[in-house]
C-alpha cells in the first residue's frame, strides 16, 4: 500500500453515460466517436444492388455482410439454383429496407439477380459464358429454367446428346448450361445443356480419333440398332458394326446379338481418311468357326445342321454356327427331273447330310441328302430288269415319246411308236395325261445315261399277227373315213384298225370322189405286218368286178382257153373268226 500513488480522476470523464451503460474512450465526446463509427460503415441506400459476403449459413438462411452496421439475412430458397453456395462466397444482395421495425437489414438475392439478369444474359450469350440455371418444372416440349432470376426455356431436344425419356428426374436440378438464343422483343431466353456436352465430346472425340489403330480394340455402348447393324459410342466418336460383322454365324437382326445401352468389346476394322466413318467388328474378336471346325470331319461323314437360307437351287444348312454348307437341288433327290429347293426343305429345318466336298482352306462344303438313301441304278439290273412290268408315273411329254418316273431317281422313255399297235398317234397326249400312272415293260436298260427304254403296247399280244390272216391281200372289208388329207384318206377298219388309201383309190364308181365320214367298201392291196401298214382301195372292187365281166364275155364268145377263176372274197364279220371277237373285245374294254 505504500507503494501506490495517488489516482487523480479524469475530470471530463462523463460519469452519466456511464451509468446508462455507455463506455466512452476517455478525451473523447460522445459526436467524435459517432462521427469516426460512421466512416468505418459502408453508405447505402435502400434499393442498391451491393455485394455482400456469405458470413454464416444454414438450411434456411444465409447471413451476408454487407459492410453495413449489421447483416443482412437472405432466405435459402434464394440460392437454391446454387447448391455449391459456402461461406466466404461473394453474391449480390438488393438492398429492401436498411433497417425495419427491428433494426434488421433486408436483403434480397432473388430481386439483385432480377434487376441485372437481363443484362447477365445478354452478356452470357456474347461472351459465350458457361451458367448455372434450376430446372423449375417440366413444360410442353421441354423444362423451365430459372437462369439469373429469369424463367429460360430448356428444349427437350437441348437436354442431353442421347434421347430423353423421362423429362421429371431433371427437374429440382441445377445443371450448367449455355444461352444459345434471346427474342429481345419478347424476353424470351433459349438455353441449352447439350451444347455443354457436345463441346466436351468434341475434344473426347478428337483425342480418341487421334489415336485410332485398325485392329484396336475398344469399349463402346450400343447406341442405336438397325437392320443393318449397330452403332456404337467410343466415348464421343460414333462407329458402326455391320449386321455381318456381328457373328460368324447368319444374323436376321442385329437384336439377337445386342442391346440397347449394352457395353461391347468392339475392334476397328477401317476408317476414311478423316476417320469420320469408322468401321467396326464384333465377331473378329473370336476366332473363326471353321478354325474351330473338327479336323477329323471328312468327306463322306455324316452331319447335322439346321436350314438359313433357302434359294431355288438349293438350301444353305449351318452345321456349326458360322459353318455352313450347300444342299444343290441336284443333290436332294435321285430323280432327274429337278425341281425348286423348296419342294424338299424350308428355312429351320432339320436336316443330316453327307459332306460331298470339304475345302477348309476356302471354307467351303458342299452336302447331299440324296446319297442318305441307295443309288437306285446301283442295280437296276437287278430290279428292273428286260421284261419287267411296272407302274409308273407321266412326267413329261415330247413329240416322239412319254417320259415317265417308275420310281424316285428311275426313269425311263415309252417311244411314241410303242404306246399302241393300232392306234396312229401323232403326239403322246391324245394317248395319256401329265401324272396318269400307265403300265410299261422295259424294253432296254441304258445304265450309262440312267434311262430305260420302256413299252405300254408289249403288254398286250401283237394284234397283227392275227390280223396277217384277215385283212389278206384281195379281201374286201366295211370302212369310214376318217381323215383326209392331199396324199391320201385314212380309212378306220373293223377292230379298231386304220388303213390308208390314195385319191385315185378313192374314186367311186360314178367318177365321183368319196368324201369324210363316208362308209364304203374297201379292198386290201398291201398288208404290210412289220410296219403295220394297209393299203385300201374302193375303186379296184368295181375295177376288178369290169375285168371279170369281160373275161366272162370273152369265155362266152366260145374261147376254148380256160381262164384262172376269179376267188370270190367274201366280206369279213365279227363272228367269222373267234380269236377276231376276243380281241375285239379285249380293245373296247380298254377304251372304255
Amino acid at each position: 500500500m505504500e507503494n501506490l500513488k495517488n489516482i487523480v480522476p479524469d475530470e471530463d470523464f462523463n460519469w452519466d453515460s456511464y451509468e446508462k451503460g455507455e463506455t466512452l474512450t476517455v478525451n473523447k465526446n460522445v459526436e467524435e466517436l459517432t462521427k469516426t463509427y460512421d466512416e468505418t460503415l459502408n453508405t447505402v441506400k435502400d434499393k442498391d444492388v451491393v455485394l455482400g459476403t456469405v458470413t454464416a449459413m444454414n438450411k434456411r438462411e444465409v447471413v451476408v455482410n454487407i459492410g453495413f452496421k449489421s447483416d443482412g439475412v437472405v432466405p435459402m430458397s434464394e440460392f437454391r439454383y446454387d447448391p455449391d453456395l459456402k461461406v466466404g462466397d461473394q453474391v449480390e444482395v438488393y438492398i429492401e429496407n436498411q433497417e425495419d421495425k427491428k433494426g434488421q437489414l433486408i436483403l434480397s438475392h432473388k430481386k439483385a439477380r432480377a434487376s441485372r439478369s437481363w443484362d447477365r444474359v445478354n452478356e452470357a450469350l456474347d461472351t459465350d459464358e458457361i451458367i448455372k440455371g434450376f430446372v423449375k418444372c417440366r413444360t410442353k416440349g421441354g423444362m423451365i429454367v430459372d437462369v439469373f432470376g429469369i424463367e429460360a426455356f430448356l428444349p427437350g431436344s437441348q437436354i442431353d446428346v442421347k434421347p430423353i425419356r423421362d423429362y421429371d428426374v431433371f427437374v429440382g436440378k441445377t445443371m450448367e448450361f449455355k444461352i444459345v438464343k434471346i427474342n429481345q422483343d419478347f424476353k424470351n431466353v433459349v438455353v441449352s445443356h447439350k451444347a455443354l456436352i457436345e463441346a466436351e465430346l468434341e475434344q473426347q472425340k478428337k483425342e480418341i480419333i487421334s489415336k485410332l489403330e485398325k485392329g484396336q480394340v475398344l469399349e463402346g455402348t450400343v447406341k442405336n440398332i438397325t437392320s443393318y447393324g449397330v452403332f456404337v459410342d467410343l466415348g464421343g466418336v460414333d462407329g458402326l458394326i455391320h449386321i455381318t460383322d456381328l457373328s460368324w454365324g447368319r444374323v436376321s437382326h442385329p437384336e439377337e446379338i445386342v442391346q440397347f445401352d449394352q457395353k461391347v468389346n468392339v475392334v476397328i476394322l477401317d476408317f476414311d481418311d478423316e476417320k469420320k466413318r469408322i468401321a467396326l467388328g464384333l465377331k473378329q474378336l473370336t476366332p473363326h468357326p471353321w478354325d474351330a471346325l473338327d479336323i477329323d470331319l471328312k468327306v463322306g461323314d455324316r452331319v447335322n445342321g439346321k436350314v438359313v437360307v433357302m434359294a431355288d437351287y438349293g438350301a444353305f444348312v449351318e452345321i456349326a454356327p458360322g459353318v455352313e454348307g450347300l444342299i444343290h437341288v441336284s443333290e436332294m433327290s435321285w430323280t432327274q427331273h429337278l425341281r425348286s429347293a423348296q419342294d424338299f426343305m424350308k428355312v429351320n429345318d432339320d436336316v443330316e447330310a453327307v459332306i460331298l466336298t470339304l475345302d477348309r482352306d476356302e471354307r467351303k462344303m458342299s452336302l447331299g441328302i440324296k446319297q442318305l438313301k441307295p443309288d437306285p441304278w446301283e442295280k437296276i439290273e437287278e430290279r428292273f430288269p428286260v421284261g419287267s412290268k411296272h407302274v409308273a408315273k407321266v412326267c413329261n411329254f415330247t413329240n416322239f415319246g412319254v417320259f415317265v418316273e417308275i420310281e424316285e431317281g428311275v426313269d425311263g422313255l415309252i417311244h411314241i411308236s410303242d404306246l399302241s399297235w393300232t392306234k396312229k398317234i401323232k403326239h403322246p397326249s391324245e394317248f395319256t395325261s401329265i401324272g396318269a400312272e400307265i403300265e410299261v415293260q422295259v424294253l432296254d436298260i441304258d445304265k450309262e445315261n440312267r434311262r430305260l427304254s420302256l413299252g405300254h403296247k408289249q403288254l398286250e399280244e401283237n394284234p397283227w399277227d392275227v390280223f396277217e390272216g384277215v385283212f389278206t391281200v384281195g379281201s374286201v372289208h366295211d370302212g369310214t373315213i376318217i381323215e383326209m388329207m392331199d396324199k391320201g384318206a385314212v380309212i378306220a377298219l373293223p377292230y379298231g384298225v386304220e388303213g390308208f388309201a390314195t385319191p385315185k383309190h378313192l374314186v367311186k364308181e360314178d367318177g365321183s370322189q368319196a368324201k369324210l365320214e363316208e362308209r364304203l367298201q374297201f379292198k386290201v392291196i398291201e398288208f404290210n405286218k412289220e410296219a403295220r401298214r394297209i393299203i385300201l382301195s374302193h375303186s379296184r372292187i368295181f375295177e376288178d368286178e369290169q375285168k371279170a365281166t369281160k373275161k366272162e364275155e370273152s369265155k362266152a364268145k366260145g374261147s376254148k382257153k380256160e381262164s384262172a377263176s376269179i376267188p370270190v372274197m367274201e366280206k369279213t364279220t365279227l363272228g367269222d373268226i373267234e380269236e377276231l371277237a376276243a380281241l375285239k373285245e379285249k380293245m373296247d374294254g380298254e377304251a372304255q
